[in-house]
Parts: C-alpha cells; sequence; structure tokens
C-alpha cells in the first residue's frame, strides 16, 4: 500500500477498470471518497462507453502522470460494417447506411496493414480533444463542426478477427497515446467500400499495467508510488545521494550512473521513490518532480 505522507494524506497509485458508461472524471471523483482525498487525477482518457485500464494518481502520484504519456496502449473492440455514425461508435446517431456484402477477412487484414505503423488521423467531432480552450465534444453538442488538424499518430498492430458476425470483425490493436480507435474503424470501413463504426472498446493495457491486474473502483487498491514509474528502471542511491535528491540538487549524472536518456526514477534502500530526474546541461541532471519529504531541520543548538 502506498505510504501515507505527513499531513498530506496518501500517496500512491491504482489500476481501475472503468465501468461502461462512466466518464473518466466520474472515475475520478469516485475515487476522491473512496481514497478520502482530492488530490486525484487520472491518465490517459476513456470514452464513456469504453471500458479498461484507466490509472488514478493519487497524492503525490499526481505529479508523475505526466511520464505515463508515452507509454503505448493496447485496445479490443468490434468493428460493424454497414454503417456510420456521428461520433463513429455505437453512442452515436446513423448518419450513413452501406449495402455491403459480408467482408473478407483477407481483404479487411490488408487494408487493415494500411492503417498500421506512422498515420495521421483527424480527432473525432464527439471526443475529448481541447481546440482553443473547448473541448470537440461540447460544440458537437452545440451543433458546432469546426476544421480539425490531422495529428500524427503510431500504430503498432491492427489485428482483425472473425465474429458470428460476417459484417462484424473483432480487433486487437496496440498504439500509441492519442490514436483514436474510433477513427481506425471508420477509415477500415471507408477502405473497404463503404462504412463501420466501433463497438464495445476495451482498453487492455497502458504500458505495463494490464486489465488483469485492474480492479473495481468500489475494491481498488492503493499501490506503492515507484511502481507507477518503475518501467523507466528505477535507480537506487545511497544515503548520502538520497539526501541531497530530497534536497533537490542538481549533480553530475556520473553519480547515478544512468543509462539512456531518462528519465530517470530514484529510489532509497527501501525502494522508496525520492524523485524524477533528468538530463540537464552537460552532464548534470537535475530534479523533474521530487516526491520525497525534506530531510528535517537539525535541532537548534542548546542555550545555557
Amino acid at each position: 500500500m502506498g505510504r501515507k505522507q505527513r499531513d498530506q494524506g496518501p500517496s500512491g497509485f491504482a489500476i481501475v477498470d472503468k465501468p461502461r458508461g462512466w466518464t473518466s472524471h466520474d472515475v475520478v471523483a469516485k475515487a476522491r471518497g473512496v481514497f478520502k482525498t482530492r488530490k486525484v487525477g487520472h491518465s490517459g482518457t476513456l470514452d464513456p462507453d469504453a471500458t479498461g485500464v484507466l490509472l488514478l494518481g493519487v497524492g503525490k502520484g499526481t505529479r508523475l502522470l505526466r511520464f505515463l504519456d508515452g507509454e503505448r496502449k493496447a485496445y479490443t473492440g468490434e468493428i460493424r460494417f454497414g454503417s456510420e455514425t456521428d461520433s463513429l461508435d455505437s453512442t452515436g446517431v446513423i448518419t450513413a447506411t452501406h449495402a455491403m456484402e459480408p467482408i473478407d477477412i483477407d481483404a479487411a487484414r490488408q487494408c487493415a496493414a494500411a492503417l498500421t505503423g506512422n498515420i495521421e488521423q483527424i480527432p473525432p467531432m464527439v471526443s475529448a480533444k481541447k481546440v482553443d480552450g473547448k473541448r470537440l465534444h461540447e460544440l458537437a453538442r452545440e451543433g458546432i463542426e469546426i476544421e480539425r488538424k490531422a495529428v500524427p499518430v503510431t500504430v503498432y498492430s491492427f489485428e482483425l478477427a472473425k465474429t458470428d458476425d460476417d459484417m462484424v470483425l473483432r480487433c486487437t490493436v496496440e498504439c500509441s497515446a492519442g490514436t483514436y480507435i474510433r477513427s481506425l474503424a471508420a477509415d477500415l470501413g471507408t477502405a473497404l467500400g463503404g462504412g463501420a463504426h466501433l463497438h464495445h472498446l476495451r482498453r487492455t493495457a497502458i504500458g505495463v499495467f494490464t486489465d488483469e491486474m485492474a480492479e473495481p473502483l468500489e475494491k481498488v487498491q492503493l499501490r506503492p508510488i515507484a511502481e507507477l514509474v518503475a518501467g523507466h528502471g528505477l535507480i537506487e542511491v545511497d544515503e548520502a545521494t538520497a539526501t541531497d535528491v530530497r534536497y533537490g540538487r542538481v549533480f553530475d549524472q556520473q553519480r547515478l550512473e544512468t543509462v539512456g536518456e531518462g528519465p530517470y526514477p530514484l529510489v532509497d534502500d527501501e525502494g522508496e521513490l525520492l524523485a524524477i530526474y533528468e538530463q540537464h546541461r552537460g552532464n548534470t541532471v537535475k530534479p523533474a518532480v521530487v516526491v520525497a519529504d525534506p530531510p528535517p531541520s537539525p535541532p537548534a543548538p542548546e542555550h545555557s
């Protein structure tokens, strides 16, 4: 369980299996009551209709969520061919129908291969992306559609499998952050000469955190804060270095014996996270975030 910080409430992180029908903000609001703190945030918004892995930072864990921004994500879902919706998924209103033949899995896989790799996507109007300070779905509810710039994303794999319905394929996707699986489904329908939309989206992983590790919100456990950034490789430091880290000091990179570009999560000899360091000028490193409490002040000298 995450260590309680002095007068600051609990700190750590949790892996929630988000239920269908909840917004990511709904989960955060409920978690504030579960953990009895206002300091709760999440990494990676999930659509209300989607289920699966949602990572929560609690207390000082909220300051570490940005280090998960570049983590790969994995999803499963169903692609229904023959109709399009305004949201690109099953929550939207049908905007077009297509008389399509039963889907040929080999042809679909060829089209999916063309949507794999470094591609560009235009964010859906019904999405949480902000443009000029306002979320697109808020504009869509007002009947406003604006021009959106295509953004680069990476689709590492886009696999398809048959289902009992010859107009429905099951998909498994591994991709970079910011990828819209709904857009992949719609683009696949267009590539096959018709249209399609997404059903039953489930996020199965964010980095090393999988849905097998996820728990229902009412049963979720607070995990040690160090585990949140363990994927970057925890670096144990000696007592003297730990003291310098607590003060947030800049020092020579060689002292840490770091490998790679960072960030560098530093832990003490008990495995407690002290700080996240990053490269600085020359061969030095500096703290990006210090989570450990500063060392206690030495006692004042006695006066006779």
